[in-house]
């Protein structure tokens, strides 16, 4: 495979790509560019953060978990391109020098580009925007005091040269695949190539985001081969929100999800800039987040509880199914060989969903229990019911006997807490190293208890700290 994209501002062309070797791997191994560190090596550091431009988007992402075929096309800059050609300082750099905002400095370079990136974007949430950074000696209040610093600095002018020169220089087409032999990789341009590669490759590896892939490489050191990856399918990539319906193609990244429904469905936005960290989101996306099928992910309780229908196709076939039944049993989906996902959508509603995240940690953790719940009441009554969860089981789960021990009820207090004796009869989940069986039930029983005295008006804010 051929690959052509930029760095730090000047053209770089590969043959013959290994298309699993990472972009920090040849960033330190092949380029010596070694300000890219290496410290968890599976996105959740921060330590190799680089942005990444494409399209006028600036994005800041993990090297180690990115794959160099996913860069065709792309503008990328290390912490050594933060600099001016002539030295200058970036404004962040300036600021983080001027107050310190490093100590032992393994961790800054990565802090230093996802502020680069921000501030590119005129992104101001910088709790958020350096919550997949982590830093274990400076503390963060000096570092975001410096992201807050350098708000009213101008972009640099060779940050902004990367739009036009990557533009005007990068080939936007499909690139070189290493012949037609089954073990080749693939960077189909389009969904319909996409199809025709996969029915011709039913066993190939499909790579999306590769924030769980890339894990396949790192960690547990897999040969992949052959792959397929979507990242040029732009048609993949739409978003379409109509007076109906909500539809998500599956290369929609969970950033892009998240803004798309922040007025929407505020709840489920605010459960999305919980979801990992701006890095990973940023490559993450919603196709590859269900196809996955992993028990614990946060989007597809969220999604069943919108009643979503999912979107598969094999070559020119296509076919339609509610969410929750493509999940048949831990590690099994109903999906065909040479079958993808599509696109994922659901009605346009009235916004009663309201979803919750418990974990160890506030930002960027697993899940130990994602409830996702939807209920209608008319005239005081229950008349719709829709509760979806992740972590309760092998697969997300609709509490179907809690759904149906509400209906018809009146919304009081005292329906509710009968309601809750029956996720007994709906789950029996495990206990690991997250949370136990029971624990894991009775934090149920108290989401739809909170979900309840949120919309009696009761202030449920778990974050709050009172005397």
């Amino acid at each position: 495979m051929n690959i052509t994209f930029l760095l730090n501002g000047e053209t770089v062309e590969l043959a013959d790509v290994d298309p699993t070797a990472t972009l920090l791997d040849w960033l330190r191994e092949d380029r010596g560019l070694t300000g890219t560190k290496e410290g968890c090596n599976e996105g959740d550091c921060g330590a190799c953060t680089v942005m990444v431009t494409e399209d006028g988007t600036h994005k800041a992402l993990n090297a180690c978990i990115l794959f160099l075929p996913q860069l065709h096309g792309k503008a990328i800059r290390t912490v050594e391109g933060a600099s001016g050609p002539n030295g200058e300082a970036h404004p962040v750099q300036q600021a983080m020098v001027d107050l310190h905002g490093s100590q032992c400095g393994f961790c800054t370079p990565g802090f230093v580009m996802s502020m680069v990136a921000s501030h590119a974007n005129g992104a101001t949430d910088h709790d958020t925007q350096l919550a997949g950074n982590l830093c274990r000696c400076t503390g963060y209040a000096p570092i975001i005091r410096a992201a807050k610093a350098a708000e009213t600095h101008p972009i640099p002018k060779w940050i902004n040269a990367d739009q036009s020169f990557f533009c005007s220089q990068i080939p936007r087409g499909e690139a070189e695949s290493r012949g037609a032999e089954p073990s080749s990789a693939h960077l189909p341009a389009s969904a319909d190539a996409l199809a025709a590669l996969y029915a011709q490759f039913p066993d190939a590896t499909l790579i999306a985001g590769a924030t769980d892939v890339g894990l396949w490489v790192t960690k547990q050191l897999r040969e992949l081969d052959p792959v397929i990856f979507l990242n040029r399918c732009e048609d993949l990539k739409d978003i379409t929100i109509t007076d109906d319906e909500i539809r998500f193609g599956a290369m929609v990244d969970m950033n892009r999800m998240g803004d798309a429904l922040g007025d929407i469905h505020p709840s489920y936005a605010e459960m999305i800039r919980r979801y990992a960290s701006v890095q990973v989101r940023h490559a993450a996306t919603v196709g590859g987040n269900i196809a996955n099928g992993s028990p614990i992910g946060d989007n597809p309780p969220a999604l069943i509880a919108l009643n979503a229908t999912l979107h598969l196709r094999k070559g020119d076939t296509r076919r339609t199914i509610p969410l929750e039944e493509f999940f048949i049993d831990y590690g099994k989906q109903d999906r065909a060989p040479g079958e993808f996902v599509e696109a994922v959508s659901f009605p346009r509603q009235p916004n009663r969903l309201k979803c919750y995240k418990l974990s160890k940690r506030f930002d960027q953790d697993i899940s130990a229990v994602c409830g996702c719940f939807n209920i209608t009441i008319t005239d005081g009554t229950v008349t719709q019911a829709r509760i979806a969860f992740g972590g309760m089981a092998g697969i997300p789960k609709r509490a179907s006997h809690v759904e149906a021990a509400l209906l018809g009820q009146p919304w009081t207090l005292d329906t509710i807490q009968a309601a809750t004796q029956d996720f007994d009869r709906d789950f029996t989940p495990m206990t690991d190293m997250r949370a136990s069986a029971q624990y894991r039930l009775e934090t149920a029983k108290a989401m739809l208890e909170r979900y309840f005295r949120e919309d009696q008006g009761e202030v449920t804010n778990v974050l709050e700290v009172s005397a």
